[in-house]
């Protein structure tokens, strides 16, 4: 006989197991993307300040120095433009290629080779005075594409790795800078490294306000860039490259000739962008007008998710904290590698923010009996 008193057995109940899995996100709304961005920037922003202030500089003075200072007041906002005109078109720069999937980074080099074109209009008195403006910044432009032509054959041709060729091409045009300006090209009356100095009709004017010509400039350039990437053929054409080149060249796309003139047109706005430096800041060929403009082209490609309207707001922005930093290096003794440091700290929140965009974490729950 069955003991009544013994308990029956329970039946075995479910258990809830909870885990995590990282999945792709098939699209995410841009408003979405726009807030993770922010939040990425606003945390860079915040460790940047948390620098800053452990260097030495107030708490306190941080908000003056990096907006009222620098966008309030009329002679340091001048500066900030002056400043983000050529940033601007390097950003375009970097733009352009990044969209046809060649990874320019010899945007410097590209610039010095612009400047020299540029200066050696001015230096054998090439053209009329009435022209010699548009003569040096024809000369800058093709310097830029010229340069730009050896690695995007080296690319097309050899499958010579771009990122390689375009960033040993630097020290070359850097090298050979650093030859014309300290051999025939050196100004004889100071005997410093630099070219002879600009005449006044070779240098960019300036308009309404006292504010250069350059920015005005800047802006033709990114309208024509907004056009031909977002109107013109060539424009479509490169959005199915930047997608899927091999895709595009299946339906009839003609892959080659849209990189070829896509990149060719990011090397002449560096070389534009070299013009702008010597006849507009420096009024001279000097031996390191050139440095930082390169990363600093990179970075606002990259930030502008290669949109030309977002590296114009990103370049001013760029600006922005170019301008502050030179503040806190005379008032505060700041380094500007200090400088620099802010900017690598917010690419790489802003790299990272990418991850969140086009990742997510799901939640399973399975049941284990």
């Amino acid at each position: 006989m069955t003991d009544l008193a013994q308990p029956l057995p329970r039946p075995r109940q479910a258990l809830l197991a909870r885990r995590y899995t990282l999945e792709i996100r098939q699209q995410l709304a841009w408003p979405w993307q726009a807030l993770i961005i922010a939040l990425a920037l606003v945390a860079g922003l915040a460790i940047s300040a948390a620098i800053l202030i452990a260097a030495g500089v107030p708490a306190a003075e941080l908000l003056n120095e990096f907006v009222v200072l620098t966008v309030l007041d009329p002679q340091n906002f001048k500066a900030v433009l002056f400043q983000a005109a050529p940033m601007i078109m390097v950003g375009l720069a970097g733009c352009l290629a990044f969209r046809a999937r060649f990874w320019n980074l010899g945007l410097e080099g590209q610039m010095i080779w612009g400047a020299i074109g540029a200066t050696a209009v001015s230096l054998f008195d090439i053209g009329p005075t009435a022209l010699r403006l548009p003569l040096m910044f024809s000369a800058a432009l093709a310097c830029g594409v010229l340069w730009t032509l050896a690695p995007l054959l080296l690319k097309l041709r050899l499958k010579v790795n771009e990122i390689i060729s375009t960033l040993m091409l630097n020290y070359i045009a850097a090298n050979f800078l650093l030859h014309l300006v300290y051999g025939s090209w050196k100004d004889p009356r100071d005997n410093f490294p630099y070219s002879p100095p600009f005449r006044a009709f070779e240098r960019l004017p300036e308009l309404f306000g006292g504010y250069s010509a350059a920015m005005l400039l800047s802006l033709l350039m990114m309208l024509l860039v907004l056009w031909f990437v977002g109107v013109s053929r060539a424009g479509l054409y490169l959005r199915f490259v930047d997608a899927n080149p091999r895709v595009a060249g299946a339906v009839g796309v003609p892959v080659g000739k849209v990189i070829v003139g896509t990149v060719l047109l990011s090397g002449a706005l560096a070389g534009i962008a070299g013009f702008m430096v010597t006849a507009g800041q420096e009024g001279r060929l000097t031996q390191s007008f050139y440095q930082g403009y390169g990363f600093s082209g990179i970075l606002i490609a990259f930030l502008a998710r290669n949109n030309p309207v977002a590296c114009m707001v990103v370049a001013l922005l760029v600006a922005m904290l170019f301008v502050a930093g030179r503040s806190l290096q005379v008032f505060y003794q700041i380094p500007f590698s200090m400088v620099q440091l802010v900017q690598a700290i917010i690419v790489i929140c802003v790299a990272s923010s990418d991850f969140f965009i086009r990742h997510r974490l799901r939640r399973i729950q399975s049941g284990v009996q």
